[in-house]
């Protein structure tokens, strides 16, 4: 079996120092094409999900190069790699789940900044550790890096075999171009050299003289990461140390890993300069220490073995100085060893523990000295106690804090001796613009359209995505929203925070390219709030985060109050749902119009046709009316309009979705430019995985790019599924209805259709605004003039078909967000 994996293959000992000289070239031409973090999670995740299944032909071929300790670590691998995990670990380490995307983090500022890779990073793993080497190398490649590993040559293959099967869970090859793995031994200089040369980044474990031998071949410039040897001890105040329970702790601490992480306690400290208590301590401790059942193999090598008895023997012959006493299993499974000086000592490990005296009047003076080395420090004590020893500790240099009991134990993305591994790992990069890039929120949209592979599987509907929603773990179900209804029983949506955060960050994107510019604009913000619907509370937040000057109104039936506010604040802006704004412009017109400031409309939820927009602009002098964005409220934002998209043309936010557009009657992909039924595929999501949902909405991929110069995909609502009505025989469209009224008539006006099931035939009652429609008799016989099959079901007296003409505030809505109920249908 071959030691050496390169960037997707096994290759043997000769090609693989041939490769070496060429690793500079190969290193470029992986770094000419972005890693796609996406990319990397969905390969982890899969990953995490095959090695956590037992009898997965992934954990059956990787099983023969695990080592005689390893038996959980198929399980702790699982849990690092899933998804959940990692992206939480990006969360806390770089801000976000896609940190290589070049945004604004203040809208109000054309500047953009990201976490780029460094380049190269050259990881030189430990020997007998054997997830800190795959697992450095995923941090690698979630920071976007090339990654080329060293394993120690008396480790096993797994590193290799592991790292191998993650790449070829990416589709891509992207994974495997940034992977290379090679074993050999540190004493082979001229390999490890060209290891190093090219390298922007080398990660190193080990002692101090282990890293002095990589530091060798760093190059000026290359960043050294060093994973040194660290110190970790406890610290016991004198009311913790008289409790059992928290002894019991203690030795939990020091037999976890038989003391061979380096958060695992060699020193016991207590908080008193008292030899007769340390004594006595050091008894009780043994007891508890010999009750503990001995390690089935210590497999001491003889090294450790001459350290562990000479340490033992060094310090009985102290004894006879007054300053220590050694307490010792007679099989030499654990050792007690209580000294009265308090300089921090390193402990010879397997279960060897020394204790000595330190008030805590004198912990900076004692433990400074050695903060290179200091790492985790269990404390035992009061509430008060820990915020006191806390601030001590780490300002001698300790990085972590633990509770006794739990110093081996860990939290998802942690940081490691006092960093971040994905930032050391990558560059804050910044690119300052001009005015030119106002309306455009992330530069990598100018540069390149993103590319994910389709997604398979079954269509998802409502009912499928609300059943799915019974599995939703209680943790990632954070936040509750409910649709409004406007097309059939709200239905419940669930969020985890971090999710909710992603996504209006996406929607604030979003509105930037949509021409919101949050350093000048006033804004109202008019959507419905309560009744768990999303639709106030979304925008109040996207505005937020986009640092915008709001006033949260909502929607009511007041609407001279509200215009009353508009005005007295100055408002410029209107946020809201069509349906409401124009209710609100008309019914307080003379008051608006006499205030002659509101500039811009941004509208969702709903449509203004042509028509309205032109009424908008011509009448109360409105200057920019742009979709605020296109989403539900299960999926979140879906799309967003920039300023050279008009009617119902979107964006799709790609770094959030993936959209196809398949046939209506059948799951197949339709011919290009060709309407469909839009189904959306979530990939930002933590808690969820809402896979090819149909959403009921009928649209079309356009072709090219937007004049704009953004490179993400573009489509086109042209209505719902629930807007076809099956009438008589018939397929009418809702929106063949709007286009001839706003082409015949140019209404511009709301309009409703009522199906109803009369004694002889179906009946069809469109119902138009007054005020702003002609006479029923007028609308009528334009629709029979423009739509044949209307016309056809008339004349064969399969439909009645009647128009009304009726109050705005008549026609039928949602009780929850105020939408239009497009087609009301009463048939039963």
């Amino acid at each position: 079996m071959s030691d050496y994996y390169w960037q997707g293959e096994f290759i043997g000992e000769e090609e693989a120092a041939r490769r070496l000289t060429e690793l500079p070239a190969a290193v470029e031409a992986a770094l000419a094409t972005p890693l796609e973090t996406e990319t990397v999670l969905a390969a982890c995740e899969a990953l995490a999900r095959a090695l956590g299944e037992v009898g997965h032909p992934v954990r059956e071929r990787l099983a023969p190069y695990l080592g005689p300790s390893d038996g959980g670590l198929f399980d702790e691998l699982a849990a690092f790699l899933g998804r959940s995990s990692l992206t939480r670990k990006l969360r806390r380490e770089l801000g976000g789940v896609a940190p290589q995307r070049l945004t604004r983090p203040d809208a109000k500022e054309t500047v953009y900044e990201a976490w780029a890779p460094v380049g190269l990073v050259a990881h030189i793993a430990p020997g007998n550790a054997a997830t800190v080497a795959p697992l450095s190398v995923v941090e690698g490649l979630l920071a976007g890096n090339v990654n080329i590993l060293k394993t120690s040559s008396g480790d096993t293959l797994l590193a290799q075999h592991l790292l191998a099967e993650l790449a070829a869970l990416d589709p891509s090859g992207a994974v495997a171009e940034r992977i290379v793995v090679l074993r050999f031994p540190s004493a082979r200089a001229e390999w490890l050299r060209l290891m190093c040369a090219p390298a922007d980044a080398v990660a190193v474990w080990g002692g101090e003289d282990a890293v002095a031998g990589v530091a060798a071949h760093v190059p000026a410039g290359c960043r050294l990461v060093e994973w040194g040897h660290k110190l970790s001890f406890a610290y016991l105040t004198r009311e913790a140390w008289a409790e059992e329970a928290t002894l019991a702790a203690l030795a939990e601490d020091v037999c976890a890993f038989e003391q061979q992480a380096c958060s695992s306690p060699q020193v016991v400290y207590l908080d008193t300069d008292s030899t007769a208590e340390l004594h006595a301590f050091a008894e009780r401790f043994a007891a508890v220490l010999a009750e503990r059942p001995a390690p089935a193999d210590p497999g001491l090598d003889p090294a450790e073995y001459a350290e562990l008895t000479t340490t033992e023997h060094l310090a009985r012959l102290e004894e006879h100085l007054g300053l220590t006493r050694v307490l010792a299993a007679p099989d030499g499974s654990w050792r007690v060893m209580a000294d009265s000086r308090p300089a921090l000592t390193a402990s010879p490990l397997h279960r060897s523990v020394w204790v000595k005296p330190l008030p805590r009047k004198e912990v900076l003076r004692v433990l400074r000295p050695m903060r290179r080395y200091l790492q985790t420090v269990g404390i035992a004590g009061s509430r008060s106690d820990l915020a006191e020893l806390s601030g001590a500790v780490l300002a001698a240099g300790a990085t972590r804090v633990t509770p006794v009991g739990s110093m081996t134990a860990g939290y998802v993305g942690e940081p490691h001796d006092g960093v971040y591994a994905l930032q050391r790992y990558s560059r804050r990069v910044a690119v300052q613009a001009d005015r030119r890039f106002a309306g455009t929120a992330c530069l990598d949209d100018l540069a390149r359209r993103p590319e994910h592979p389709r997604p398979t599987g079954p269509l998802l509907d409502k009912a499928a995505v609300q059943e799915l929603n019974r599995e939703v773990e209680r943790a990632d179900a954070e936040l509750y929203f409910r649709s409004g209804g406007s097309t059939g029983t709200p239905a419940l949506s669930l969020f985890s925070y971090e999710d909710y955060d992603t996504q209006m960050h996406a929607a604030a994107r979003g509105l930037l390219a949509a021409g919101y510019d949050p350093a000048r604009d006033r804004t109202a913000n008019l959507f419905y709030c309560g009744g768990m619907y999303g639709g106030f509370i979304s925008f109040f937040s996207i505005l937020e985060r986009l640092g915008g000057t709001q006033m949260p109104i909502a929607a009511g039936p007041d609407h001279r109050a509200t215009a009353e506010m508009l005005v007295a604040y100055e408002v410029d802006t209107l946020f809201g749902m069509p349906s409401y704004l124009w209710q609100l412009l008309h019914e307080q017109s003379e008051l608006l119009l006499a205030y002659g400031g509101i500039r811009k409309i941004f509208y969702g939820g709903e449509h203004f046709t042509a028509e309205q927009r032109r009424t908008l602009a011509e009448t109360f002098g409105i200057e920019t009316v742009h979709s605020i964005t296109y989403g539900s409220t299960d999926l979140g934002p879906l799309g967003y309009q920039c300023t050279e998209s008009s009617g119902s043309v979107h964006h799709l936010h790609a770094d959030l979705h993936t959209l196809e557009i398949v046939a209506v009657d059948a799951d197949r992909p339709v011919a290009p430019g060709e309407t469909g039924r839009l189904v959306f595929t979530t990939r930002a999501r933590r808690g969820q995985h809402l896979d090819r949902y149909v959403i009921g909405d009928l649209g079309r991929l356009l072709p090219g790019d937007c004049p704009c110069g953004n490179r993400s995909p573009r489509f086109e609502l042209l209505g719902r599924l629930g807007e076809v009505m099956r009438v008589a025989t018939y397929f009418l469209n809702y929106r063949r209805f709007v286009a001839i009224t706003e082409e015949q008539l140019r209404y511009g006006g709301e309009l409703q259709a009522v199906l109803t099931a009369e004694a002889a035939r179906e009946r069809l009652t469109l119902r138009v605004e007054s005020g702003r429609a002609p006479a029923a008799d007028v609308v009528r016989s334009a629709i029979l003039d423009a739509y044949p099959e209307v016309r056809s079901a008339v004349e064969e007296r399969l439909l009645d078909f009647v128009v009304e003409v009726v109050e705005g505030a008549e026609l039928e809505r949602t009780g929850t967000s105020g939408k239009l109920r497009a087609v009301v249908d009463l048939r039963r």
